[in-house]
């Protein structure tokens, strides 16, 4: 097995279980280099450290799986390791739901979500790609899947050297399934739908409109399938607009929403910051909802992302009614939570509103963060009452 070797000091992040390499940490290697394989991480001293999958060719070179010198990285290993993450999910008993976070979940690469009795399948890095059909294998036993769906076409498997792809490992089946979620049903697309069909993580922040919208005039911006929109109806309010850019997700809206028999829902397929800036809608609602893509993709990004941020927060400020609710999100792992806090404080500054920070939440717990690597915190809310 291949040995790396790092710079000095380089081993005390990764005892610690900060999950990755880079390649600047390393000083040598030791042995045949085989990408996608299993190395071994061994300290300037050539003490132990983790294993952990190889690619020279991203600036993360190793991405670590085990600090135990006593594992034996092979199929079994794998299973224990998803055994493991399945059991929280059990817990959860949740039947849409995420059963594998990547590193969060001590599985580098993989991401696993469950729509009902189908899984919808992310390999994004090498290591855990050539290992693929073992995956599969180990799902379909543990979870007894009736298919699995491969929505491995995000950009970030470039960087590891693999193409992006996407299609059926497990079964043949519509992969438009139907859900419920909150008692709520939804249809997912999992060919076709953001991420691997469905923004999983903000399951409980829909839910806690439980609070806030009944009898309100709501709007859900960046409303993609409606899943905001759909929980405002579900908890009495009195009408609710959704609005996407996007045509084939308010086509979307519309079908959930006659799915479940809301009337009050109108999707809007417009240019969401064009909306906010409309004449005739100051004061028309009592609960916004801004759920924005991520702006910031990169560190280089973020102060254009801040501005956008700020901007979508300030108007909506401007026209929400006054003792109105908003619960803004930020999905950008570089928009820090301190950061996020000070641009929603500055946009209220500029919209010359006074707020009333009632709340902060961040992703549901089907998708765990480790301590050690912030970047794992990537979604966070605020509830606010603005004055």
């Amino acid at each position: 097995m291949l040995k790396v070797i790092l710079n000095k000091n380089e081993e005390i992040n990764i005892l610690n279980g900060y999950p990755w390499v880079f390649n600047n940490e390393i000083i040598n290697f030791e042995g045949n280099i085989e990408n996608g394989k299993v190395c071994s991480v061994y300290t300037y001293d050539h003490k132990f450290v983790a294993y952990g999958f190889l690619n020279t060719n991203s600036k993360i070179m190793v991405r670590i799986l085990s600090l135990n010198e006593e594992d034996v990285i092979d199929k079994d290993f794998f299973k224990k390791r998803i055994s493991y993450a399945l059991e929280h999910r059990k817990n959860l008993g949740w039947s849409a739901t995420r059963l594998v976070f990547s590193e969060a979940d001590f599985l580098p690469g993989l991401v696993v979500d469950k729509y009902g009795d189908y899984l919808s399948v992310q390999f994004m890095s090498l290591g855990m790609d050539m290992i693929k059909k073992d995956i599969v294998d180990i799902l379909v036993e543990l979870t007894g899947c009736k298919g699995i769906y491969e929505r491995s076409d995000m950009p970030v498997r470039e960087k590891e050297g693999l193409e992006q792809v996407k299609g059926f490992l497990y079964g043949e089946f519509d992969p438009r399934v139907e859900i419920i979620e909150d008692d709520i049903k939804m249809i997912v697309d999992m060919e076709n739908g953001q991420k691997t069909g469905y923004f999983l993580d903000q399951k409980l922040n829909r839910d806690i409109l439980r609070l806030y919208a009944k009898d309100q005039v709501v709007l859900d911006a960046f409303s993609n399938v409606g899943g905001f929109a759909l929980h405002a109806c579900k908890y009495g309010a009195k009408s609710v607009v959704a609005c996407d850019i996007s045509q084939r997700a308010c086509d979307e809206i519309t079908n959930n929403a006659k799915l479940n028999g809301y009337t009050q829902l109108e999707a809007k397929c417009v240019d969401v910051f064009d909306y906010l800036h409309s004449d005739d809608i100051k004061d028309k609602y009592s609960v916004i909802i801004l759920d924005p893509p991520a702006f910031s993709k990169n560190k280089e990004s973020l102060k254009k992302a801040y501005r956008g941020y700020k901007e979508i927060n300030m108007q909506a400020m401007k026209i929400i009614k006054s003792g109105g609710y908003l619960l803004t999100f930020s999905c950008s792992q570089h928009m820090t939570p301190d950061l996020f806090m000070q641009m929603v404080n500055e946009a209220a500054h500029d919209a010359g509103r006074t707020i009333q920070f009632l709340d902060f939440r961040i992703q549901a717990p089907d998708h765990p963060a480790l301590l050690q690597s912030e970047e794992q915190l990537y979604l966070k809310c605020m509830i606010l009452r603005v004055k």
